[in-house]
């Protein structure tokens, strides 16, 4: 069990920083990247985020030098959030493909179609891949049960506070009235029941 926990550990703080500078490169700076292109711009930063990964497993000892050991209680409570995390992912793949998750149809509106997502999980919030994620950083930072993980699940929390901030600047920028008009009906976190 221990093994898993640190491993699970780690994935977060090697995923973690890439996955937080990925948006925040792209949303500010979407009219550079589109000159660059949509491939050559997710190998960019997949290159990036590789190194970044490969600079903090090189520090991988002291980020997780505390630990709080195996806890029963976070791990059960843990196994449901994650359960929420599967069902977010099916609906996104139902609503949005994989072009989407990358970003294609920002990079490149006018090859892969731009259209603001409405339906489905997006009628009831306008950011589930987000809540996802977070969802996804809290459950495995609960079994890991290591202080680095806790770190990483608030960095996330002020991350996507801020990235979608800037994405929504952007699509209003992008789609004006009827973005306002979503953004007026559809809660941002809390899903609308």
């Amino acid at each position: 069990m221990d093994g898993v926990r640190y491993l699970l550990a780690l994935f977060l703080v090697l995923l973690a920083p890439g996955v937080f500078l990925y948006w925040f490169s792209i949303h500010p700076f979407i009219r550079f990247w589109r000159s660059v292109g949509p491939r050559l711009t997710i190998v960019i930063h997949y290159g990036f985020i590789l190194i970044l990964a490969a600079g903090v497993f090189l520090i991988r000892k002291p980020l997780l030098s505390i630990e709080f050991g195996a806890n029963p209680v976070l791990i059960v409570l843990a196994v449901p959030l994650y359960v929420l995390v599967i069902v977010l992912r099916v609906q996104l793949s139902k609503q949005v493909g994989t072009k989407v998750i990358h970003g294609l149809p920002e990079l490149a509106p006018e090859k892969y179609g731009s259209r603001l997502v409405t339906g489905g999980i997006y009628s009831r919030i306008r950011h589930p891949r987000y809540v996802q994620l977070l969802l996804a950083f809290l459950s495995f930072a609960m079994v890991a049960n290591y202080l680095a993980g806790y770190v990483v699940v608030l960095a996330a929390v002020v991350w996507v506070f801020l990235v979608t901030r800037v994405e929504e600047k952007e699509l209003r920028e992008r789609f004006g009235a009827e973005h306002e008009a979503y953004c007026a009906r559809v809660p941002r976190f809390v899903p609308k029941l």
